[in-house]
């Protein structure tokens, strides 16, 4: 069980006056999916990086399963944390696939007997399997992700943090990536920390967290954030499109549950009111 416990953070950078991150408090419980989504600047990446003791805080601190992040703890922090960071190009250092899977597996000194059965379960996990001898230039962007997936799986993480993990992606690849991830958290009991902008990222999640002017200003399940127009708007999300729709419906005097309704749901619904 691994959960992260955030208690009066505070980020500033160094050629800045004022914090990028102030006074923050937050819990992620074990076995969820987080999304945490602000405006560009609003400190998403910095508190994902500061979770995973890529930036050290000016002040305050960070527990994940109990252990205090900082340098001393770095080794423990990276095996309980798998990072998948916006472009996966920048994480690739193989000549092929299987070469690029074994790098994380090398830094940890797995025996080489155990590292082709990482290897392969780890593609597996992915789709990627029929891949394993190909060379990551020559694979498509969402393949690409699935690879620096299967890079981070090969580790058996018990959290994985993606920022902006899908934005590069078509929309396809997106929702393909986003299906594959949903299984994988079921079936490996992984907590996800999603930095994102993407409405349909945004609805898988358990419960989101909302950053703006350094602060987190709401947290909530995706029916209490998403049904927030006006802070959607401000935080430069967008409003779903199932809300845009549900609105036209109460104008044309149709009464719609109190309720977010994602676009399924709403479909569901509808059907049923015909029925």
């Amino acid at each position: 069980m691994t959960g992260i416990k955030i208690r009066k953070l505070v980020f500033t950078y160094p050629d800045s006056k004022y914090p990028v991150l102030n006074n923050i408090n937050l819990d992620f419980e074990p076995f969820s999916w987080t999304a945490i989504i602000g405006h560009n600047g609003s400190g998403k990446s910095t508190l994902a990086r500061l979770i995973d003791g890529l930036l050290s805080p000016t002040a305050g601190s960070i527990e994940v399963d109990g252990i205090q992040v900082n340098e001393s703890s770095l080794g423990q922090i990276h095996q309980q944390i798998g990072f998948v960071f916006q472009n996966p190009e920048n994480q690739f250092v193989g000549a092929t696939v299987a070469d690029d899977v074994a790098f994380g597996l090398e830094n940890r000194q797995v025996a080489q007997n155990e590292m082709g059965e990482k290897i392969d379960k780890a593609l597996k996990m992915v789709g990627m399997s029929d891949y394993k001898n190909t060379a990551p230039i020559n694979l498509s962007g969402g393949q690409k992700q699935r690879v620096a997936l299967a890079g981070i799986l090969a580790l058996m993480p018990k959290i994985i943090i993606l920022d902006e993990a899908t934005s590069m992606l078509d929309p396809l690849a997106r929702q393909e990536i986003l299906s594959l991830l949903q299984r994988l958290k079921n079936e490996y009991n992984l907590s996800i920390i999603s930095i994102t902008h993407d409405l349909k990222e945004i609805e898988l999640a358990d419960k989101i967290i909302v950053l703006n002017d350094s602060q987190v200003v709401k947290q909530g399940t995706p029916s209490e954030i998403l049904k927030d127009k006006e802070l959607l708007l401000e935080i430069g999300v967008g409003v779903p499109a199932s809300q845009q729709l549900q609105k036209l419906l109460v104008e044309r005097g149709i009464n719609i549950p109190n309720r977010y309704l994602n676009l399924e749901e709403l479909k569901n619904w509808l059907k049923q009111q015909l029925q």
